[in-house]
């Protein structure tokens, strides 16, 4: 796409942004409302539209070229990122459930439920790829060294002349398999035509041609209708292609390669000419406006003086130093606070009988609001400000600029220059500011000699020791570094030789396959509780876990969640989302899993010491996921004398990990479980703040992922009925699934697909091999998440609810 694409996208986004920024504003400010449903609807049209923001921004910063554009939608993005991650935690909030539906939203504003699932930004993996690819490789030439050769994967060990031999043995022993089958079908023509004579030949020939012109002809007719069926079902989607056409796609992926190369060029010029500006602006303006600078404020403190008979302090820097006076409010503030001491002394009984009588009726509105429910209203926002500045920026740059001098779109000079001018102005301002301070003091200092006021200073000296006390007393205590000579690199290798950091498979999170759920919406509407689809927890995986590990600036203010537990039966996938994170967010996974930990770091000081190192290393290579695989194995009640890996190791210690992770600190926890009933619910709770259950795939899910797992193959029929193979398979989880295709689908049998097609048979006889999700485990799962801590809140308010319309039935029956 071109460049004025791109920026259509931007100025649409922005559109978007704009309205509901708008919206977002009057409802931070209204009054807390009990109507649920209501506030439900704003929240849901404010998520749904910051969703299209955010892939539509994502879009925009991944392939526009233009340096100082990039900076601007870098920020908006960041804090659209923000903004949705609160707005999630609201409707949480809102719902007493981890999944949201809201298809009315969707329907009003005419948009695919595909259009609302975020897109995982692409400058999450691509401004750290250097990064990334050399923890790997750091990760593997350890291995190597330790002889884990075999585990490496072949496609990175094969070279070029190996590749090539493979591929030639390949072909001929396909030729060979063809040359073989072609020589039989001749034997076989061979005995079966007998030796005819020269008149029946002549009498046949023309009988012969004929029956081949009809048989070709009825074939080419035939071949014909069915191309057009098959074209038509392919048209409105009825059927999966049955190859990709990758031409255009890796045509798009190219050009999307060059424009990143032409982003990297112009964004080196653009560093560039920020280092050249800044010089030049420094070398003839500096001198000046030192001058003029202290100019300003000299004749402001002498006019102060003259007002007020003495010399002002200067502002502090953290304030903004000389800056402060420059601004007509700030100049006329500290005139008049210095011009009017005893205002606040004669209006002091006033204010204070004044507080008091406000404080008694705040008391009782709160007393009033205690008892009954204020109803909801949204929390304050740590990006909506942020969001707000960057739009109007938008607005007074970027909107109505004219573009048609810069078609290659290389950086704009003046908007360097300015940003550069106010740079060194704000630097010379400072040492200004430290000259002025000093000669203020002397000024002060002369100017009290000659009013004999010694005794003031004394009582300022007096105040700068107390407060100099005060301080020290808040220091807080750092915790010991038990590695203080060790470099990071040596730390590093020690846990991958352990194996706590360990390799994972290269995972994006659109591999979870799975569809979202489509009458969930109608069913909470008629007040049940339905279990979500795969799709949608791939979307909460996607808001709790990558969204905020993957951008430090949105972690830092986001609303935060240390830890998650990924829960469900054998098969269901946690591991491979556990595994989708950490490639998405490019982390290093460290794995505590009590089967990996035996006979490491043994007894208590190396348990602290694997602890500390663990959470050391963690934070220098941030973003991290420290992964517990039996998440409910420290918590549990009665170890089974079958279990020799000592589960409970990390009972104390695993919730003080948790509870240390801060907002400056990209680091996770998650855990899987396929029996979390079996362990103390109390201390599960404590250490994992969020519970997931991945349910048994729906009819959509499956019917979706049987389609795409056979139709990869060319050789199977379009026609292929996978809704039959759906409507069978209810009750087997993704992993029993995929593996049964991958025991039918050998090599010889995609051979044989041409002559011997596929059938529903083959694929029952392997999959009645595996065992599928029983009720009894089913129910198990459902009575225990009953029991986790946003579960029995939403039994609460049920049971509120039952009260309410009790209350509202025996109030007609008195009114009738």
């Amino acid at each position: 796409m071109s460049h004025e694409t791109y920026n259509i996208l931007w100025s649409e986004a922005q559109e978007i942004l704009e309205e509901v920024t708008k919206i977002d504003v009057e409802e931070q400010s209204s009054k807390p409302t009990k109507d649920k449903v209501l506030a439900h609807n704003v929240v849901c049209g404010m998520y749904a539209k910051y969703i299209i923001c955010i892939n539509k921004l994502d879009q925009c910063y991944d392939q526009i070229v233009q340096p100082q554009k990039r900076l601007l939608i870098r920020r908006i993005l960041d804090a659209t990122i923000g903004r949705f991650i609160e707005l999630k935690h609201e409707l949480v909030n809102l719902d007493i459930s981890e999944f949201n539906y809201f298809d009315d939203i969707l329907s009003n504003m005419r948009i695919l439920p595909q259009e609302v699932e975020v897109n995982v930004p692409a400058y999450y993996k691509r401004e750290r790829a250097t990064e990334i690819y050399e923890r790997k490789k750091m990760i593997e030439d350890t291995l190597r060294q330790l002889g884990f050769d075999d585990e490496m994967p072949r496609g990175l060990v094969m070279t070029e002349l190996e590749a090539i031999r493979l591929i030639q043995i390949h072909e001929r022993a396909r030729q060979g398999r063809l040359r073989a089958q072609f020589m039989k079908e001749i034997r076989q023509m061979k005995e079966i035509v007998k030796p005819e004579s020269e008149s029946e030949k002549s009498e046949s020939g023309r009988q012969s041609a004929l029956k081949i012109q009809r048989v070709w002809r009825g074939f080419i007719t035939r071949r014909k209708i069915r191309k057009r069926v098959v074209e038509e079902m392919l048209l409105i989607g009825m059927l999966q292609p049955s190859h990709t056409d990758t031409e255009q796609r890796d045509h798009a992926e190219e050009v999307k390669k060059l424009r990143r190369k032409v982003q990297e060029k112009h964004e080196e010029e653009y560093q560039e000419a920020l280092v050249r500006e800044k010089n030049l602006v420094r070398k003839q303006k500096a001198g000046k406006m030192m001058e003029d600078i202290k100019d300003q404020v000299r004749s402001w403190y002498m006019s102060y003086k003259a007002q007020t008979g003495k010399f002002p302090d200067l502002p502090s820097e953290e304030s903004g130093g000389s800056a402060l006076i420059f601004s007509r409010q700030g100049a006329d503030s500290e005139i008049s606070k210095a011009t009017t001491p005893s205002s606040k002394d004669s209006k002091g009984k006033k204010d204070k009988t004044k507080k008091g009588t406000k404080e008694k009726d705040d008391m009782k509105k709160k007393k009033q609001d205690d008892e009954e429910d204020p109803g909801f209203k949204m929390g304050p926002s740590n990006f909506l400000t942020d969001l707000m500045v960057a739009n109007t920026e938008y607005d007074e740059e970027w909107k109505e600029k004219n573009e048609s001098d810069n078609p290659s779109q290389k950086y704009y000079l003046d908007m360097i220059k300015t940003q550069k001018t106010a740079e060194i102005e704000a630097e010379i301002r400072k040492i200004v500011d430290e000259e002025l301070r000093v000669e203020l003091e002397l000024l002060q200092a002369a100017l009290d000699r000659d009013r004999a006021k010694k005794g003031k200073k004394g009582k300022k000296a007096s105040k700068k020791k107390k407060s100099r006390r005060s301080g020290k007393k808040g220091k807080k205590k750092k915790e010991k570094d038990l590695t203080p000579d060790r470099t990071l690199d040596s730390l590093f290798e020690e846990l991958v030789v352990n194996g706590i950091i360990k390799r994972y498979p290269e995972t994006p999170l659109s591999s979870f396959r799975g569809e979202k759920s489509y009458a969930n919406y109608e069913l909470r509407l008629q007040g049940n509780d339905p279990q979500p689809s795969l799709g949608d927890v791939r979307q909460v995986m996607l808001e709790y876990c990558i969204l905020p590990l993957g951008s430090k600036t949105v972690h830092q203010t986001a609303p935060m969640v240390r830890s998650l537990l990924l829960t469900g039966p054998h098969g269901s996938g946690k591991k491979m989302l556990v595994h989708a994170v950490c490639t998405e967010i490019g982390g290093v996974l460290f794995d505590l899993s009590p089967a990996n930990i035996v006979g490491k770091y043994p007894g208590k000081s190396g348990l602290i010491m694997l602890v500390h190192l663990v959470n050391k290393v963690a934070r220098l290579v941030q973003p991290s996921i420290i992964f517990m695989d039996g998440g409910e194995k420290p918590f549990l009640k009665k170890v089974p004398k079958t279990d020799k890996t000592d589960p409970k190791r990390l009972k104390k210690d695993l919730p003080k990990i948790v509870k240390g992770i801060t907002q400056e600190d990209q680091i996770m926890l998650i855990g899987t479980s396929f029996c979390p009933w079996e362990c103390d619910q109390k201390l599960l709770a404590q250490t994992y703040h969020k519970m997931i259950l991945i349910p048994k795939p729906d009819y959509a899910s499956l019917s979706f992922l049987w389609a795409e797992q056979l139709f990869q193959y060319s050789g199977v029929n379009r026609q292929f009925d996978t809704c039959a193979l759906a409507k069978i398979s209810d009750g087997f989880t993704v992993g029993a699934i995929i593996n049964a295709i991958k025991e039918v689908m050998t090599c010889k049998r995609v051979l044989q697909l041409r002559i011997q097609p596929l059938t529903h048979a083959e694929i029952i006889n392997v999959l009645s091999r595996f065992e599928p999700v029983y009720k009894e485990e089913e129910e198990a799962f459902m009575q225990w998440y009953a029991k986790t801590p946003i579960g029995r809140k939403k039994q609460r308010a049920l049971e509120l609810l039952e009260v309410e319309k009790y209350m509202e039935n025996e109030m007609q029956k008195k009114k009738k």
